[in-house]
């Protein structure tokens, strides 16, 4: 079953270890030299696109000599600190050949999970999109720890695209796609080519086969596809052993599709809609209520009035000057800061605030008009 990727236009593609780390333990260049081409294919097509890789762990143990059955988690710290150099060089090296600007961005669970830092995380990368910059996204192997990790890149790639509302997860793998059962072991094994619901059938098919080299698998997959489809991104399963994979992939190459059932920003919608814990209100001016109605942010040249406690990241009600709600969104200002800004124009935060500031007190993107 093909995919038409043109139809998406946020695409976070997950890199395995196995796909860009040879034998050696050494970066395969031309692959990702294959990558980068296929990056530029999907560019051109007016997408955004970030990379999850996966690979500082292995390329660092080789430079550091050690083994990563038997190393300890501070080694494998070490190593995560010493390979994510040559790795962020590498794609800079490979992307740089095709004018594409890239950025390391390193998380870690609590980035994702902690409001502040998933806010924090969140802006950064919408803002390196803005900048036309490629992220090059990674766990922080380096600081984390047993009980804060990942454990694998593909739910840290779900995550990131329920971070950007991306509308497509590409999670690239030596196999592909999704099977009835290990086509390793078992020669009847059936590809199944999409997959509506994920239910307790479809993770039983995952199993726990592993790659050699990466610390996923089948079922972490599904478990990403769970993550980011709740979220409205589809998710696609595809072979990575071609050097153009994402070309393959949109000339019909083989791949599992987990359908989305809703697009990013009706899942956000429905999300804010839900929300029962409402923190404060904010009071707009009719020409505020008529820009967002237009499909634009809430700017603080349109606040009339702020109520209640709350901090950067709470839901809001938002209201009309005749004291009708007309929907909610999350809060890019605490109600201090807030109340500072009222009917202030975006150029004049940083000298009411005494630092550069968001230029909107609601972002569009985290809206619910009623």
């Amino acid at each position: 079953m093909g995919v038409d990727l043109s139809s998406f236009w946020r695409i976070v593609i997950k890199v395995g270890s196995s796909l860009l780390v040879d034998d050696a333990d050494r970066i395969d260049r031309n692959w990702l030299d294959g990558l980068a081409r296929d990056v530029a294919f999907l560019r051109q097509r007016d997408a955004e696109v970030l990379v999850v890789s996966s690979g500082a762990i292995a390329i660092g143990s080789r430079l550091l000599k050690i083994n990563k059955a038997r190393a300890r988690l501070e080694q494998l710290q070490a190593a995560a600190a010493v390979g994510q150099v040559e790795l962020a060089h590498a794609y800079k090296d490979a992307f740089s050949d095709l004018d594409i600007g890239t950025a390391q961005v390193l998380l870690t669970l609590d980035d994702t999970e902690g409001r502040r830092r998933f806010l924090n995380a969140r802006t950064t990368l919408r803002c390196l999109l803005d900048e036309r910059i490629v992220p090059v996204i990674n766990e922080n192997d380096t600081v984390a720890t047993d009980e804060i990790r990942y454990g694998d890149n593909d739910r840290l790639a779900a995550r990131v695209a329920q971070m950007v509302m991306a509308d497509a997860l590409i999670l690239l793998s030596d196999v592909d796609g999704l099977y009835t059962s290990d086509p390793g072991s078992d020669p009847t094994a059936t590809h199944i080519a999409e997959v509506t619901n994920i239910d307790d059938r479809i993770v039983a098919m995952a199993g726990e086969t592993k790659s050699d080299i990466g610390s996923g698998g089948m079922a972490t997959k599904v478990q990403a596809a769970r993550i980011a489809t709740h979220a409205g991104c589809s998710t696609i399963i595809a072979s990575g052993r071609n050097e153009q994979p994402i070309h393959t992939l949109a000339a019909g190459g083989r791949c599992t599709v987990f359908a989305a059932g809703e697009t990013p920003a009706a899942a956000r919608k429905q999300w804010l809609a839900g929300m029962l814990s409402v923190k404060g209100e904010l009071r707009l001016d009719d020409g505020a209520v008529k820009a967002l109605k237009s499909g634009n942010s809430l700017l603080p040249v349109g606040l009339v009035d702020v109520v209640g406690e709350f901090r950067r990241g709470d839901v809001l009600t938002l209201v009309s000057s005749d004291g009708q709600e007309i929907g909610r969104g999350l809060a890019e200002y605490s109600d201090s800061e807030a109340r500072q800004l009222i009917g202030l124009k975006s150029d004049a935060i940083e000298e009411r605030l005494g630092y550069r500031g968001r230029s909107v007190i609601v972002h569009r993107d985290e809206l619910l008009l009623y």
